[in-house]
This record gives structure tokens, C-alpha cells and sequence, in this order.
């Protein structure tokens, strides 16, 4: 939260110090040493009415000494000490004439955390909920219910899960839900709970339990009650389960038996593809990512102020994993700093003063080897992290080198040639496509083996299972594995928790060995919708930040390459990016702007249906393995359930070319019986627990597929229906129904409905479809369109037939 308020008040702490001092404290120093004649000064504060620019200030102070003087000084001293660069910073309640008095004191007093723009305007801010509150204090709230399901997981334990929404957001209205434990059975013979309260961006999202309820039986109805006097009672739906076709007798699965690494899995795919030559075919992507390798470096000193490095300008395996650096102290005194070079054996003669002792600083060494001709051909040097480099250098025996790169030789350390496996019957583009990808993320390797799954089980089954059979006749099928090769790589080999690709972008100032770790950009924060540079949230601009969306937008190799597959291959329609953990399953959109939580456009009504309906269909998929069921409240668009993911895959593809996309966080949280909780998984779970996930969400990716083919082969017309909801004496509200995820479009001034008039849209995130409300009879027209295009009774929208919907919905007196 710090970090957000600084960039508020950046503006305006100078004026704050530069603010005039009220009270006059003669000739006498403020805070003076204190002593036993002069006490302790009386700060220059006014009453909390007055508080005349006191502010919340850092201070850096060079060690722990600096920390007790101030204590001694009686300083207003918050509790709250981090270590920097030149020492310690610290945090006071100063006036400006405080702070003055510290600075002619000597000590490094600098920018405001807090001042009193902000305590003013948090007094606004309490006076506005407080008022808020009284309103909504005032009326009996209304509640709507999202959600109202129980599923099963592992093991058939059961779980309630409920979302339900208060016309009162305020933090003072408190819901609570009631079940029962079955058709007949009494109201809150189930259980009873206090529901969460949920907010996103500081906006009231909706009220939910934090994770799903345990409960023994399968309830048939809820009722929702507030404090504020608002209740609804809703029946209680099963989630999952539906019921799936069983796979032939000789269906095989379970291909994966440990964690590979790209090398192995683009192997793995290259080798289904000679083996199903008929089937199948490697796609090379074009642009090849920046490789598994780093420039050779080696950091010399302790401390900062005397440390430096070095890098070298090849690539370690190109040979700067050969060059060594030595710091030498000569034997005589008054000698003067030099480099000497010798192959790739560099020697720093270091300077001394007349005693003999060493005098060259890290800044000097640093411009002496960037200054030498035949050193700087090899490498480069910098002092460490941007400091001045004033501190005198150590003598050091030649240190070689290295990149720091641990995995085997048979890891190239060239650029990576990234493939997709393409798999189809007829792989012309006449068939829908569907856009398997995994490991965007380096650290998430259950994910690549998801893709291989899926692969194998698809070319291996073709011969023997009718089902598997007309999915690869039906569709032109997309698998990459490993979109982040490089950073999966360093991930298996290096540092575990590499989130990112390898492609360092950082300045000299934070590219020393030990950042190393720091490097890379997020490839799910570098595509070009919803963006950082949009002004979107949820990705960093800083190069060691694991958010780092890159210095522009689509920089990285591997970015570019799923956007030209998917421009490449224009019949893909389908798409599913499969990250972990958690067990999340979402769709665009995906970012939103924090201001306001300003999202990017939601998907329209039916879309957002059609995304529900066949969650359903994949989710009971991956349930069908182990009996894993993911959580309603871990399913919907990814900021409703997550986060806002500036700049990220799905949104490119489904803005940019309308194609529908997923995204699948595998691993989800595991109930343990024994302490009545879920527990997560991690991105690396011991393999035994990847190996299920890899299976059960490699069901779920077949389950995508089945879907694409039943889209694919989708020329059912839908139906819909127009249901009046209410009436009162001066205005009638209706909505509408469809058979099947399907938009509707209408128009009330009896004129021919097209695909520009007015299009039912949702009551509200994660709600129904809206109520429409006239205050005059009115002829209604209207037709629906489902997702494939099949548009009801063939109704031409952009032609002058008339065979649409119509009906008149009356305004009258009830009698």
C-alpha cells in the first residue's frame, strides 16, 4: 500500500516542507542534542485541528548508531526498520521545523509516506462511509443471488458453494446462509454460515464463503438473510457431473511418467509426428526466443559502496565462460591503476598511495577496464546496483567468469526453435481449430506435461476410439507444450521458481550476478490487449519485477509466436491457455484498470452463457479422472474470480480475432479431512501429484475439444421465448429465454429487428439476464442468434423478411 501512496504524494512533499512555522522557539536550537540542561525541546506542533504540514517522513540513517541517536533525541519514531544500501531506513512524525532540525543535525531526512492532504482526505473518505452506512442502514436491502450449487470432489465429499449480491455494500451488511439437507427436510437442518464478504479495487464484488462448505448431504434449497433485513431463498443446483461417454474398452492414457523439460517435450512431439505422419505435423514457429544463455560475469567486493562486476560480451558458452579478471596489488607504493590483457586473462593493476595501501575505488577499477581497449572487447564493468563506487577495492586472485548456467550439455544454449504439434485428418484450415498451450509460466511444469497428454492420447487412441476418432477428423488441433522454452529451462536446471522468460532487460544498475534470478519478462503480461501501457493493472514495469510485462508491447519471441499461429491459422476458433495452481478455470476479460475497475469489455450475454455451459461440460471432464472438482467460485472472467492480468494471452486472442479462450489453472486446492481444510498444491508437487493433475486436466482438454466439435457441428436454429416477470398498474417488465446459449435481439417501437437494434444483455456480473421494464404497451420484436451463427427460424437479420418473433406485452391496471 506504501508504494501506491507515494506516487500521490510525490507532487506535493516539498510544499509540505517548504510550509511556514507558526510558533517561534527563539534562539533556540530545534532538536539539539539533549542534555541535562537544556531537557528536551517542546516540538512545534499545533492541536490535531491545526496539525500545521506534520507528516510521516523517512529518514536514512548510515547504521544502528544513527537509529539510537534519534531515539535519544526523542524523535517521534515509528516501528518500522529496513535495511538500504547506506544503511538503515527509518520513519518519524516530524513538523517541518522538526525535520529541519534533523537535517542541520546532519541526518538524511527525505520524502513524505504520509502527510496531511492524507489525513484529510481519509476523514472525507470516513465521513462518506459513515454516511453510506446510515443510508443503507435506513432501507431493507435487496439480495441476489448468483449462485447456489454443491458438488462433489476426490473422495465424493460433498461442498456447498453460494454467491449471492446485497444492494447495501458497505462493510457493515452481514449475510447469512441457511440450507437444508434435502428435498422435505426442515430449513437450516443443513448447516448455517456467515458469508464473506468479497471486494476487488476497493469495489463491493459480491458476498461468498471464502472456500467451499463441507456438508453431508446435498441440499435442496437455500435462504440467504442480511442484517439489513433483505432475504432470498433459492434452490440448490449440483455442480458437475455431467454425464459423459464412456471411451472404448482399449482407450489408452497416461503417457507421462516425470517432469520434462522442453528439450524432452519438443522431442516428445517431433516423435509423435514421424510416428503419425498421416495425422500429424511439427509447425516451427518463427521466431525463435533469445535462448538458454547469459553473458559470463563475476562480482568482486562485500560492500557496496567497494563492489563492482563485470560481464563478459559473449555469451558464457561462446567463450566468456573463459575470460578471468584479476585485482592485483603491487608491490611498490605510488603505483598507478592499470589493465593489462592477456587472451582472455585480464589483470587490474590497482593504484597505491604512498604507504603502499590499495586507493583504487570500485568506480575507478570500473572506468579503467571500460576504458581499455582490449578489456572492453571482452567485457563490460559496473559498479553495484547504481551506487557512486567510492570505496577502495581488495586484492582478488584471477576468478574466472561463468553464466551460472547448470543444465546438461544436451541443452542447447542457441536460440530455441518453438514447435506446436498440429494434429487433424484434413489439416487445410477448412476444419474448426482449436489452440492447445502450456507453460507461459517456466515454474508451472504440470502444465507442458498436460499438452503431451493430450497429444499422445489423441494419436494413440485414433485407431481404436470412435470418439477420439471424430474429434481429430473434425478439427485442426494446435498443441505447444512449452511457450516459455528458455525460462523452463532455467526453471528445471537454475532457480525452481522462475516465473518469467530469460531475456534480461534490466539496466547496469540492477544486472549484477546476484539479480540474476530477477531477469525476464512475464510472456502473460506482453501481449498487446489490455495492456500495461493501456493503463491496465496487474503487471509491473520494472525489469525485475515477475509481473514485468517487457519494454513494449510484444517484445518477446515467444509472445509474437502465438499471435502468428493464430493470424497464421485463421480457422482457429477455439483456444485454451493452461497455467497452474489452484484449480481455476476462466475467460476474458482479463484486465481492468484500477480507477474505477474499469474492465475491458465483458463478453456479451449469450457468449458469457456459452462459456458457463460448457464449463460444465470440460470441468466435469477433469472431474471424471479422480473425482477433482473445481470450485463455481474459482470459475467466471479472470477478474471476477482472480485478478486483473494486464496485457494477457486470452485477451489478445479473443479481442484481437473473436477466438474463444480458456484458461486452466491446474492443481487445484486438496480438502484434508484431518483439519477440515484445503491446502494447496504448489507449482512443482511432488511428481505423483503432477501426474494426476496432468491426467485429469488433459481429460479436460479433451473435454475443449468436444466442445469445438460440437460447435463445429452446430446447425440447430435456437429457440426463445418472451416471459413477463412483473406487472404493476403503469409498467409491465419482462425478459427473455432461449433454448441454448443464444444473444437476443430486439426492438420496442415495432420496427424490423437487426443485428444493430438492442441486445439482452446480463442484470449484473455473474447475474441473469436483465429485466426489461416499459410504462406503455408496446410490440415487441425480436430473434436469437446462437454462438455458431444459426440464427432462429432462419430470420435474415440483414434482410427485409419478417419471419422474426413479435408479441405484445400490455401496460395495464391489475384489477
Amino acid at each position: 500500500m506504501r508504494s501506491s501512496l507515494n506516487g500521490r504524494r510525490a507532487g506535493r512533499v516539498a510544499v509540505v516542507l517548504a510550509l511556514p512555522i507558526a510558533l517561534s522557539f527563539g534562539s533556540m536550537p530545534v532538536l539539539a542534542d539533549p542534555s541535562p540542561s537544556t531537557g528536551t525541546v517542546v516540538p512545534d506542533r499545533q492541536p490535531s485541528t491545526e496539525q500545521n504540514g506534520v507528516a510521516l517522513l523517512r529518514i536514512i540513517v548510515p547504521d544502528q548508531d544513527g537509529v539510537d541517536r534519534l531515539n535519544s533525541l526523542g524523535v517521534d519514531l515509528a516501528e518500522y526498520k529496513k535495511p538500504v544500501d547506506s544503511g538503515f531506513e527509518v520513519h518519524a512524525v516530524l513538523s517541518p521545523q522538526e525535520a529541519q532540525g534533523l537535517r542541520d543535525l546532519g541526518f538524511d531526512v527525505r520524502d513524505a509516506i504520509s502527510d496531511q492532504t492524507d489525513f484529510a482526505e481519509n476523514t472525507a473518505e470516513r465521513r462518506a462511509a459513515i454516511a453510506s452506512a446510515a443510508e443503507a442502514a435506513a432501507e431493507t436491502d435487496t439480495l441476489t443471488s448468483l449462485r447456489a450449487e454443491w458438488f462433489t470432489s476426490l473422495d465424493n465429499q460433498r461442498f456447498l458453494s453460494v454467491e449471492v449480491k446485497s444492494s447495501a455494500t458497505d462493510a457493515q451488511t452481514v449475510l447469512t446462509a441457511t440450507w437444508d439437507s434435502g428435498k422435505g427436510t426442515a430449513p437450516g437442518s443443513g448447516g448455517t454460515a456467515t458469508m464473506s464478504r468479497f471486494t476487488d479495487a476497493g469495489q463491493y464484488m459480491y458476498h461468498r464463503f471464502n472456500s467451499p462448505l463441507t456438508i453431508t448431504e446435498a441440499p435442496s434449497t437455500v435462504t440467504i438473510t442480511s442484517n439489513r433485513g433483505g432475504s432470498v431463498t433459492v434452490p440448490v443446483t449440483q455442480w458437475l457431473g455431467a454425464k459423459r461417454k464412456a471411451p472404448s474398452k482399449h482407450y489408452v492414457a497416461d503417457f507421462v511418467d516425470h517432469y520434462m523439460d522442453p528439450t524432452e517435450l519438443t522431442s516428445r512431439i517431433t516423435s509423435l509426428a514421424k510416428e503419425f505422419p498421416k495425422l500429424s505435423q511439427i509447425v516451427d514457429l518463427p521466431n525463435k526466443t533469445n535462448g538458454y544463455r547469459r553473458a559470463a560475469q563475476a562480482q568482486f567486493g562485500t560492500v557496496a559502496a567497494s563492489t563492482f562486476y563485470v560481464s563478459s560480451k559473449a555469451y558464457g558458452h561462446e567463450g566468456g565462460n573463459d575470460i578471468s579478471v584479476a585485482l592485483v596489488k603491487p608491490a611498490a607504493a605510488s603505483s598507478a591503476l592499470s589493465v593489462s590483457v592477456s587472451g582472455k586473462n585480464v589483470v587490474v593493476n590497482l593504484a597505491t598511495d604512498a604507504s603502499g595501501a590499495v586507493s583504487s575505488t570500485a568506480v575507478q577499477v570500473v572506468n579503467a577496464l571500460n576504458a581499455n581497449a582490449a578489456a572492453s572487447a571482452l567485457l563490460t564493468a559496473a559498479t553495484y546496483r547504481g551506487n557512486a563506487g567510492t570505496g577502495v577495492v581488495a586484492a582478488a586472485p584471477a576468478t574466472g567468469l561463468t553464466d551460472n548456467l547448470k543444465a546438461p550439455s544436451s541443452v542447447s544454449r542457441d536460440p530455441f526453435q518453438v514447435k506446436a504439434l498440429r494434429i487433424g485428418k484434413q489439416r487445410d484450415g477448412s476444419k474448426t481449430g482449436v489452440f492447445l498451450y502450456c507453460q507461459e509460466h517456466a515454474r508451472e511444469w504440470v502444465t507442458s506435461l498436460t499438452c503431451v497428454e493430450t497429444a499422445e492420447r489423441l494419436l494413440r487412441n485414433y485407431a481404436k476410439d470412435d470418439q477420439t476418432k471424430k474429434l481429430v477428423d473434425n478439427l485442426d488441433i494446435f498443441i505447444m507444450p512449452a511457450v516459455n522454452p528458455d525460462g523452463a529451462h532455467y526453471s528445471m536446471y537454475d532457480y525452481n521458481m522462475q516465473r518469467r522468460n530469460m531475456t534480461n532487460h534490466c539496466a547496469a544498475n540492477m544486472s549484477d550476478p546476484a539479480a540474476r534470478n530477477s531477469w525476464g519478462v512475464d510472456l502473460n503480461r506482453n501481449f498487446s490487449v489490455g495492456s500495461i501501457f493501456d493503463g491496465y493493472s496487474g503487471a509491473s514495469s520494472s525489469c525485475s519485477s515477475d509481473t514485468f510485462s517487457g519494454p513494449a508491447k510484444l517484445s518477446e519471441p515467444e509472445a509474437r509466436n502465438e499471435v502468428w499461429l493464430t493470424q497464421q491459422y485463421p480457422n482457429i476458433k477455439f483456444a485454451m491457455n493452461t497455467h497452474s495452481y489452484g484449480g481455476y478455470f476462466m475467460w476474458p476479460p482479463g484486465a481492468y484498470k484500477t480507477a474505477g475497475r474499469e474492465l475491458l469489455p465483458r463478453v456479451d450475454f449469450g457468449t458469457e452463457n456459452f462459456f458457463w455451459t460448457a464449463s460444465d461440460h470440460i470441468l466435469s471432464a477433469v472431474q471424471s479422472w479422480r473425482g477433482t472438482g473445481i470450485w463455481p467460485g474459482r470459475t467466471g472472467p479472470v477478474p471476477d474470480v482472480l485478478y486483473s492480468a494486464a496485457g494477457n494471452s486470452a485477451d489478445e486472442h479473443w479481442f484481437n480475432r473473436g477466438i474463444i479462450g480458456w484458461d486452466f489453472e491446474v492443481g487445484a486446492d486438496i480438502y484434508n479431512p484431518k483439519t477440515n481444510r484445503f491446502e494447496a498444491v504448489g507449482f512443482q508437487p511432488p511428481f505423483a501429484e503432477g501426474h494426476e493433475e496432468a491426467m485429469e486436466f488433459a481429460s479436460g482438454q479433451i473435454g475443449i475439444l468436444e466442445v469445438a466439435r460440437a460447435f463445429a457441428e452446430d446447425s440447430q436454429r435456437p429457440e426463445s421465448d418472451l416471459k413477463v416477470t412483473g406487472r404493476t398498474d403503469t409498467s409491465t417488465t419482462f425478459t427473455f429465454t432461449t433454448n441454448e446459449p443464444a444473444n437476443v435481439y430486439y426492438t420496442l417501437d415495432g420496427s424490423r429487428p437487426t443485428l444493430n437494434s438492442a441486445k439482452l444483455t446480463a442484470a449484473g456480473m455473474r447475474e441473469n439476464a436483465q429485466q426489461i421494464t416499459l410504462d406503455k404497451t408496446a410490440e415487441v420484436h425480436w430473434f436469437a442468434v446462437d454462438i455458431a451463427g444459426n440464427v432462429e427460424k432462419n430470420y435474415k437479420p440483414d434482410g427485409n423478411g419478417k419471419n422474426y418473433r413479435k408479441e405484445t406485452v400490455e401496460v395495464r391496471k391489475l384489477r
